[in-house]
């Protein structure tokens, strides 16, 4: 299963604060845009992770993960499903704890090489529907 509730639950409140969010700009039509600020008013950090590397909602844009010069929970991908295993695969590289993919992002290769990494991942769903089911 790739969002069973206890990861969900576990990666919204136990792996950390510091969320990169893979494709944030701020284009504030792009779904990325307001999904961070959810997870902003949720206490997390954003990270905006954008070719551009602009900054986003007050924080900091890196061009890649690798970029980044902190350490990183949590990588949100936004990009398209035949982009977002090589995401996934960097946030294995960088040490992030969990990653998680949005709605309909998907890569079954992806998850399971995720996960034999150790890390913890959600697929196919947001965390800023998932998030204030928690409070």
């Amino acid at each position: 299963m790739h969002s069973d509730p206890d990861t969900v639950r576990k990666i919204l409140d136990e792996l950390g604060d510091t969320w990169a969010i893979v494709g944030l700009s701020s284009n504030e039509r792009r779904p990325a845009h307001g999904v961070a600020k959810v997870l902003q008013r949720y206490g997390k950090r954003i990270v905006p992770v954008h070719p551009k590397a602009e900054t986003v909602h007050g924080e900091q844009g890196y061009p890649s993960l690798d970029a980044i010069p902190f350490d990183v929970d949590v990588v949100d991908v936004f990009v398209n499903s035949d982009l977002a295993g090589a995401v996934a695969d960097e946030a294995v590289t960088i040490g992030a704890k969990a990653v998680w993919f949005q709605l309909d992002v998907i890569d079954e290769a992806a998850y399971d090489r995720t996960r034999a990494a150790g890390l913890d991942m959600v697929m196919d769903r947001c965390p800023a529907i998932e998030i204030p089911k928690l409070a």
